[in-house]
Formats: structure tokens, C-alpha cells, sequence
């Protein structure tokens, strides 16, 4: 899920598709469809246009942010790709490849695949720093690499001990930290943005996937796969305080963060209680917001 600030538009991918829902009347307004695989939206606003990681397609479809048509379908060198992400300083997006573990970097005037990055492992997550610097988890190595934008050369490493199974990735970036969803130990670990260090891990659900950061209230939400968001808040001297398990729905763990009205979005299914198996025409969009 990805929210759209300027056009005030939730970006939710659904299978073979991504729904589009206008943020006033919240209202389902259009779709990019015909697609084999969506994973990841980023949005680029200064070109208005939008790119998906289409992961059974291996390639990076573009679409224009008013009308929802697609304006190209990129394909790449990398295997896989799922999380995506759009650089404001390289004008470059980043799509993340699970097969093959790589970052393949398209310009995003172009709309060429113009370098790739090996990682060493299986990327999940990345932000951006809008310096430079691109920061991305390596799920099956517990690392987070970081890329120089400029080059496209993996510059640090940095270890990220207790977390162990890196997913969701947050950033803060006025006092430059990072919080890492862990998928095996069940935490958020929180670390200097300059320096790597670990300063803080704090007890979550199971399953995390997303990880967000409202610097307004300073509270992180990490939403997983138990069927809750675990909501912390950030306090001086990089303390950390589970505030809320908020009760959501089972594998309800994609999320996106309206940073105008503070409301968290997730999306999952329904599912049959004896089976397992996801309810035909049942993929839903949660809302939550705050008291």
C-alpha cells in the first residue's frame, strides 16, 4: 500500500491489480489492472507518475498519477521484484528483488533500467534518506545495507543483532533513526541512522511486515500478521513505549500511513475459519484513526 500526499490517493495492490481509492470520500476511483504479480507502489510527483514492482512479470509498470493509464511497462534484469521505492534525490526507482538479490535502479524520466546493486541476500524494505542514501533490510542475512545513491555501490553494512528476519522499515529522519520490523524474534529494533548502532528493541506482535513513522505524534506502527498493529511511541533519550495492541484481523499486515489525518490503512482478506483459504470477493482496506 502507498498513499499519494499531493493527489490525496491510497494506492492498494491486490493481486493482479492496484485499486485506487480517493482519501476524502474513500471511495475505490479507478485501478491499474493486467498485471501477473503487483507487489510495491511508489509515487514520483514531480513527473506524476507512479511505478509497481510486478514480481511474476519481472518488470516495473509506470502509470500516470491522474488518469491511472499505464505509460510503460520496464523490464529489468532482476528476478523477483517486490519492495519499490522512489528516490527524490537520484530521480531513480529502486525495485528490490527476492530471486535474485539485487536492487535494479530505472530513471524514472526514462523509463529504462540504467544499473542494478547486488545485496548479498534477500532485500525487503528500503527508505530513503533524500540525501543520498538509500537504506534497505536483508531479511535471510539480518543486515541492512546502505546504498549510495550516487554511485549505486553498496557503502555499509551494518548488523542488526537481536533482530533476526528484518521486514518493515521506518525512518525518522529529523533525529536519524530507523526501526526494523523483526519477523522471528518479535521486535522493532531502532538504529542511529548515521552510525548503524542499535539503540533500542521493543517486543511487537507476529508476522510483522509494514513499519511506518508519523513524526507528528512520534508514534511507530508496526502492523503483523497476528491480526494486530503494535503502535509505539517515541520518547526523549530514544526511549520506547508500546502504547496500544491494537486488535486488527488475521494477516492484516500491509499497511500505509496518512500523514495529514494520522489514519493507518491495512488490507487483507477474509477467511474461512475451517479452511484457512481466503473468501472469494472479500479483499477489504481497514481504517484506523486516532481517539
Amino acid at each position: 500500500m502507498s498513499i499519494d500526499a499531493v493527489n490525496n490517493r491510497l494506492y492498494v495492490s491486490h493481486g493482479t491489480q492496484v485499486n485506487i481509492i480517493d482519501l476524502t470520500t474513500q471511495k475505490v476511483i479507478g485501478a491499474v489492472k493486467d498485471m501477473k504479480g503487483v507487489h510495491g507502489i511508489a509515487i514520483d510527483n514531480e513527473l506524476n507518475r507512479g511505478f509497481i514492482s510486478d514480481g511474476r512479470a519481472n518488470a516495473v509498470v509506470a502509470f500516470d498519477l491522474k488518469t491511472f493509464e499505464k505509460i510503460a511497462t520496464i523490464p529489468i534484469t532482476g528476478q523477483g521484484p517486490d519492495a519499490i521505492l522512489y528516490d527524490p534525490f537520484s530521480k531513480t526507482v529502486y525495485s528490490f528483488n527476492g530471486h535474485s538479490n539485487n536492487a535494479s535502479i530505472v530513471d524514472a524520466q526514462t523509463l529504462k533500467e540504467i544499473d542494478s546493486v547486488k545485496l548479498g541476500g534477500g532485500p525487503e524494505f528500503a527508505v530513503s534518506d533524500t540525501v543520498g542514501k538509500i537504506y534497505n533490510n536483508i531479511e535471510d542475512l539480518s543486515k541492512m545495507k546502505v546504498i549510495d545513491a550516487s554511485t549505486h555501490q553498496v557503502v555499509d553494512s551494518f548488523p542488526l543483532s537481536p533482530c533476526i528476519t528484518p521486514t518493515g522499515l521506518g525512518v525518522d529522519l529529523k533525529y536519524g533513526r530507523l526501526f526494523t520490523g523483526c519477523r522471528k524474534n518479535k521486535g522493532m529494533t531502532v538504529l542511529d541512522l548515521r552510525t548503524g548502532k542499535v539503540l533500542n528493541t521493543v517486543p511487537i506482535g507476529g508476522g510483522v511486515d509494514a513499519v511506518v513513522y508519523d513524526p507528528s505524534t512520534q508514534y511507530i506502527f508496526c502492523s503483523c500478521g497476528d491480526g494486530t498493529t503494535t503502535i509505539i511511541k517515541q520518547g526523549a533519550s530514544d526511549s520506547y513505549t508500546v502504547i496500544q495492541t491494537l486488535k486488527t484481523e488475521p494477516r492484516a499486515k500491509t499497511m500505509a500511513l496518512d500523514l495529514k489525518t494520522h489514519k493507518i490503512y491495512l488490507s487483507a482478506p477474509s477467511f474461512d475459519t475451517a479452511t484457512q483459504k481466503p473468501l472469494p470477493n472479500s479483499f477489504h482496506v481497514l481504517v484506523y484513526k486516532l481517539n
